[in-house]
Formats: structure tokens, sequence, C-alpha cells
């Protein structure tokens, strides 16, 4: 079992309800859970702590309270912080500053990507802006029949510079639909998300759904931690290339881990019809 005090990072619960799953829980429900400064690097760590910690092969993502999944930014503070430009009147250095700033967050965001372990995230309620960045890190996406989306960067006066405007296109294949939500910032719901594989399951409320989630991430970690970790990483090289290339880097790759412990135990377990165990990894 994971040390739960190794997790201690302000503005998140993190805990293990099941042997090698952990949760992640966004925690600043008197905002919304929006975003401040401090919430994006702790995210980072959070994330790259558990894609090496070996007793854990699963991860849900939700948000604390009743209102949000997360609002996204929190505007107050980014007016005062993150999105103020550096000190100084040239143009090309104060676009030097925020541009090293910008790529810092994208890679806090982008750590849930980067991690080993597939990652469900559970969005409910209130899911605007830095929500749909965060999900579209995620490997499973699953929503609850009241939850609400936006696109909302434009309604700020940005170009969404996360993640969304890269991912989402990839996510869902629709071009006309992803320049429909991003232009307009307009509220769509579970349905129209289904409908375009933005999610891939609907849940009637935030418990059934923590529940699912729960289900499935432990459903998940009861398999080879090495396959896991190699189906993860595989699918996401793959979205980038040709079939062709994808191919090539999937031979590369079983023909290390296809010498793994882990497919003996699996196919034995199997033929003797019992529940394989795997050590970590």
């Amino acid at each position: 079992m994971a040390n739960v005090a190794d997790y201690n990072y302000e503005f998140y619960n993190v805990t293990f309800p099941a042997e090698y799953v952990a949760h992640v829980e966004i925690n600043r429900p008197e905002k919304m859970n929006a975003f401040k400064e401090i919430m994006w690097l702790n995210l980072s760590a959070i994330f790259k702590s558990l894609s090496h910690d070996p007793s854990i092969r699963s991860i849900l993502l939700t948000g604390a309270g009743p209102r949000a999944f997360t609002a996204g930014l929190d505007v107050q503070a980014a007016s005062s912080g993150q999105l103020s430009a550096p000190p100084t009147s040239d143009a090309a250095r104060k676009a030097v500053g925020l541009r090293r700033h910008i790529l810092e967050f994208q890679d806090c965001i982008s750590s849930i990507e980067k991690c080993e372990k597939p990652v469900i995230c559970i969005m409910h309620g209130i899911s605007y802006g830095l929500a749909i960045d965060m999900c579209l890190s995620c490997d499973i996406r699953f929503s609850t029949e009241t939850t609400q989306f936006s696109v909302k960067e434009v309604d700020i006066g940005l170009a969404a510079d996360i993640g969304t405007l890269s991912r989402l296109p990839h996510s869902v294949g629709n071009h006309s639909w992803v320049k429909e939500i991003a232009l307009s910032a307009r509220i769509f719901g579970s349905d129209e998300a289904l409908q375009h594989g933005l999610v891939s399951r609907v849940l009637p409320d935030k418990k059934t759904a923590v529940e699912e989630g729960l289900k499935l991430a432990s459903l998940i970690a009861s398999k080879s931690p090495v396959a896991v970790m190699g189906t993860k990483e595989i699918i996401n090289y793959s979205r980038d290339r040709s079939i062709a290339d994808g191919l090539n880097y999937t031979a590369a790759w079983n023909a290390a881990m296809l010498q793994t412990q882990d497919m003996k135990d699996a196919m034995l377990s199997g033929l003797q019809k019992r529940q394989a165990t795997f050590s970590k990894l």
C-alpha cells in the first residue's frame, strides 16, 4: 500500500481506496475547485510521484464537493499572478516570460498524460475551461447526467492554451463540433459529450460515477502492470503518428516486454481458471 504521508499536498486529498488504486481529489470546493498557481504545481508533483510509485497501478481523479469538478482558472488569482506579463516594457522579453510560464503550466497538465498509470476522470457539476484540459489528459472520462461542460477561454479573452485545442480534435474526431464549442464557449451537457466521444460513460450522479470509476480502476489494477503500462504508452504514441509508425513502435516495445514473467503468469492463470497475481513494477 502506498504511504498517505507521501502525498500531503495543499488543495488535494490523495487516498488509496482499493489495492493498487489511488484516488486524487481536487479539494477547494468553496471556490468550486478553481485553480490557482500552487494547485497546478501540486497536481504535477502528485502525478509524477504516482507514476513511479510501485504500489499504484491505476488512478481516479475527481473534484470535491457537489457543485463542480473544477470551474477552471481562478481568474481573480490569475490576474495578479500567472496571467501577468513580466515587468518590462520590451515586447519580446514579455513574450519570452509569458511563453515560459505557459509551457510550465502545460507541463503540469501533461503530467497526467505522461503518468505511467491509467487515469480515470470523473466530471460532475461545473466542468469548465481547465476541466476540459485536464480530462483530455486522462485516459478514461466519465460524467454525470447533470455535468455542464464549456471550453470557456474565449470568454476571458484567451485561446485555450493548456491542451484543449491540441487534444480535443484527436479525442472526438469532429473538427466542426470542436470549433463550435471552442469558438462559442457555449455550455453543453453529458448527452452531447457522450455523442461526440468526449466521455465514454454517463452516470446518474457523482456518487454512482465515483463508484463505477473505482470498480474500473480496481479491475485495471488487477491486470499485469507491465501490460497496462505498455498499452497506455503505445496508444498515446500511436495517436499522433501513422499506423506503420505505431506498429513499428509496438514491435520494439514488446520485444522487451514479452519477456516478462507477467505474461507467463497470466496465461497459466487462464488455463488453471484462477486469478493471477503480479509483482510490483
